[in-house]
């Protein structure tokens, strides 16, 4: 429209966090958006589960993560290995609980794969059923089956909703619409005025599904607002009409199970108290007990001393209600008290309050405990409705916080809103991403205003979108293609990633950093997920710059995910580069595991599967110093600049475009121009060790100390190598260590494959490193072919272990010239 005085562009979370430098508030804080996502499975679920190469028979399988209606199962006897880890769409797959088998016939039979590794598959079967617990049948059977509760809430569906007005009755609404557990209800009766519509999550404490105020002893009837637009008869008549059609409207019973429970309160009649008003959540002022109704519900009047005033605000309030508090709260957190309305003067005093109405406070005890164990902060971005207009949700920004609320300003609202006040557990705020995932428009903030002729043309990649069926068809490949994230009917697809506190932190992160970070960041958006959680561990580094160059992508690598812009500061000064973070739930695991091996910490520390008692990778019994000897990155070490030298820096102070290239790689040091003062020491060397005191050097003079250190590494490796000529086998006179006993090898080494060269290394006191090994894919031909230097360079070895293993591998290399050569 060539007349619009107004260009809206795309709102797009990312770059608008870089641009205000402001960081996202932490997935995990938003524990009713955790819940909605949870589809009654979890992890450690056992289920029987059809045999892909005989679907005539079936297996017992554990679920390893969920992640809407897909599940990743592993058969068991698998053990720790991975490698057979299948995922499945819970809507198609052939799944059973516990004993289905058993009750209908079927056949349960080891699948070929395990076979060897299960003797006698009764012992096997009660062995590890002992004690599991099974996944539900009414989720793996009939109408719920692959549903999660959201799912379950279709328009139409029927709920009693109580008055929070100025009663305790109830009447029935219909669901509008479901956008992500946030429900637009109706009341029944009002067919298309929609005046009188609400917006409230499934999970609030006042919405209940059909029948619950018979079950309680409430009435139904219409709220006074809407009480006289028709007759006496026709809202029975309408009554009439919901319990005929009761059973194809009604949602499960069990829907709400997850929602907050309401406690016994000790509120009196007349007591005072310090509220914010539910309907307008700006200031805090004093308020009334009005009324018990009984030990769950009481009535909260905020007060107002004006004589002409018509109606004054009610609402009705539970043990548990927000925005509730005791006399003198906000004096004692440093607050605004609003005098009530007609109050004479500014100075309120609650002494001279409390005497003039002859009233009371409430004692501390009424009150819910307050917390700041939340992970809110200062300046963090979230999605938050607009209380005076809740069609919109809006960016929030947390100005202040004081125990367990916040105060929110809003950004981009048709009509400006002062700062809000909303509970930490308020199920009104959203993390980042939660409209765009949910299909819901957000509310951008103000952009200037350009040229009226002027036309803005922004080209996205098309985000593709997957429906059921696509990811079932998917899956039957073995694969999920797509160009972002998966989207399954609207829902998030990461799964849950867990801190795993106990297990080993690594040369790079900060242990005492990595308790304080959260349990869980998640589920949601696989990019906004990792990114988050790859942001607190670069935040958790002792040197973050170190580890932002550890996880910047690669421009040789691969492309296999989405290139992300990560940030950090180190003693005043900044640096961002490019990650690659991955964008579908089928990829999350591994990305997890690789980037724990790259930063040389336990494989777990991160990932989607939680650690209870014993980290399987036993990282416990390691020092920071064997850990890092024995599991260190096997990579070579690059001297001076990050990959790609020059050609992927920028100079921070430049002004980013907004559109950056998907490829573009950069590693940004913000307070200089010049290159010289990237921090460009390798992982490896000395400076890595995570010393936090320890000072940024220019290039130049880091170039030279590192050519010095490794013209006296060379020297030091040509002291203690085996053979000065690589190429040349070393003879037994030439090794300068004492050979403790002499080895007779059962097979000639160079027939030997990896495992049988691993196999050799656990039986000696470097088993550590047949991890190694292992991945490196070493067979008995290599072996023979190792020599120190190219141990300690090949596989990122420190002289001690280097040698150790060394002396090992020149233990069989006399054996086969001895045994075999000739």
């Amino acid at each position: 429209d060539a007349g619009s005085s107004v260009e809206e562009m795309e709102f797009n979370w990312d770059e608008y966090l870089e641009d205000t430098g402001a960081t996202a508030a932490p997935h995990g804080s938003f524990k009713h958006v955790d819940t909605s996502l949870q589809n009654g499975f979890a992890p450690g679920m056992k289920l029987e589960v059809a045999v892909k190469s005989d679907q005539n028979t079936y297996w017992v399988a554990t679920i390893i993560t969920t992640c809407g209606q897909l599940l990743l199962l592993r058969y068991d006897g698998y053990g720790e290995d991975r490698k057979a880890d299948f995922w499945c769409d819970i809507l198609t797959a052939d799944l059973h609980p516990i004993g289905w088998c058993e009750q209908n016939k079927k056949i349960l039979k080891v699948p070929e794969g395990i076979r060897d590794k299960i003797p006698d598959q009764e012992e096997f079967l009660q062995r590890v059923l002992k004690g599991a617990c099974s996944a539900p049948a009414n989720l793996l059977e009939g109408l719920h089956r692959g549903k999660n509760p959201l799912d379950l809430i279709a328009p139409g569906s029927r709920l009693e909703l109580q008055n929070i007005r100025d009663s305790l009755e109830a009447w029935i609404v219909n669901v509008v619409e479901n956008v992500g557990g946030r429900l637009k209800l109706r009341y029944e009766g009002l067919e298309d005025l929609d005046k009188f519509d609400q917006w409230l999550f499934y999970l609030d404490p006042f919405l209940h599904q059909v029948g619950w105020a018979a079950q309680h002893g409430y009435s139904l009837q219409p709220p006074l607002a809407i009480r006289s637009l028709r007759s006496e008869a026709d809202w029975q008549e309408i009554l009439k009409k919901v319990k005929e059609e009761e059973e194809e409207s009604s949602v499960p019973t069990d829907l709400f199970k997850d929602k907050p429970v309401i406690g016994v309160h000790s509120f009196s009649e007349g007591m005072k108290l310090e509220a914010v008003d539910p309907m307008a959540p700006f200031v805090i002022s004093p308020a009334t007990v009005l009324k018990v109704y009984n030990d769950k519900y009481f009535l909260i009047e905020m007060d107002d001393l004006r004589p002409e005033r018509a109606a004054s605000q009610r609402y009705v309030g539970h043990v548990g209600s927000a925005g509730i508090f005791p006399v003198q709260w906000s004096l004692k957190n440093g607050l605004h008290l609003s005098p009530p309305p007609g109050y004479p003067g500014q100075d309120f005093d609650w002494a001279d309050y409390l005497k003039q109405c002859g009233a009371e406070a409430a004692p501390q005890s009424c009150f819910p405990l307050l917390t700041s164990d939340h992970g809110f902060r200062e300046n963090m971005k979230l999605e938050a409705v607009n209380p005076v207009d809740p069609e919109e949700v809006c960016i929030a920004t947390v100005t202040k916080l004081k125990d367990s609320y916040l105060w929110l300003q809003l950004e981009g609202s048709k009509k400006p809103v002062p700062e809000c006040i909303v509970s930490v557990e308020s199920m009104n705020i959203f993390p980042v991403g939660w409209c765009e995932t949910n299909g819901y428009q957000l509310r951008p903030p103000r952009k200037a205003i350009v040229n009226k002729q002027k036309k803005i043309a922004v080209v996205q990649p098309e985000k593709q979108i997957l429906s059921s069926r696509t990811v079932h068809d998917g899956l039957k490949n073995q694969e999920l293609n797509s160009s972002d994230s998966v989207v399954i009917n609207g829902k998030y697809c990461c799964p849950k990633i867990y801190f795993n506190h106990r297990c080993f932190s690594g040369p790079y992160l900060n242990k005492g950093r990595i308790a304080e970070l959260p349990q869980s960041v998640g589920p949601g958006n696989c990019v906004l997920v990792l990114k988050e959680v790859l942001t607190l561990l670069i935040n958790a580094a002792y040197k973050p710059s170190r580890v932002l160059r550890e996880l910047q992508l690669d421009e040789e690598a691969a492309w296999h995910g989405h290139g992300e812009t990560l940030k950090a500061k180190y003693k005043g000064k900044s640096y961002r580069a490019t990650v690659e973070v991955v964008r579908t739930a089928d990829r999350v695991a591994d990305f997890c595991r690789k980037t724990c091996i790259k930063l040389e910490c336990c494989p777990n520390l991160f990932g989607p599967q939680m650690v209870l008692d014993k980290c399987s990778e036993n990282c416990s019994v390691l020092t920071k110093t064997k850990y890092t000897h024995y599991y260190g990155k096997r990579k070579n070490k690059r001297i001076g600049r990050p990959p790609g030298g020059h050609s992927n820096m920028e100079v921070a102070m430049k002004k980013p475009n907004k559109r950056r290239k998907r490829r573009k790689h950069f590693f940004v040091h913000k307070k200089k121009r010049s290159s010289a003062s990237v921090d460009n020491t390798p992982a490896g060397s000395p400076q890595g060790s995570g010393a936090e005191d320890e000072d940024d050097q220019d290039e130049s003079e880091l170039s030279h100390s590192l050519a010095q250190d490794r013209d006296k590494r060379k020297r030091k490796l040509r002291t203690f190598s085996f053979s000065d000529d690589e190429n040349k086998p070393p003879s037994p006179k030439d090794i300068k260590m004492e050979v403790a006993e002499k080895l007779q090898l059962d097979s000639n080494p160079l027939e030997w494959s990896v495992a049988d060269v691993v196999r050799f290394l656990k039986s000696t006191d470097c088993a550590p490193l047949a991890r190694i090994f292992l991945d490196q894919e070493i067979d008995g031909q290599a072996l023979l072919l190792l020599t120190l230097p190219t141990v300690q360079e090949c596989m990122d070895l420190k002289l001690g272990p280097a040698i150790k293993l060394c002396h090992h591998i020149e233990r069989v290399k006399l054996a086969f010239y001895q045994q075999f050569a000739n």
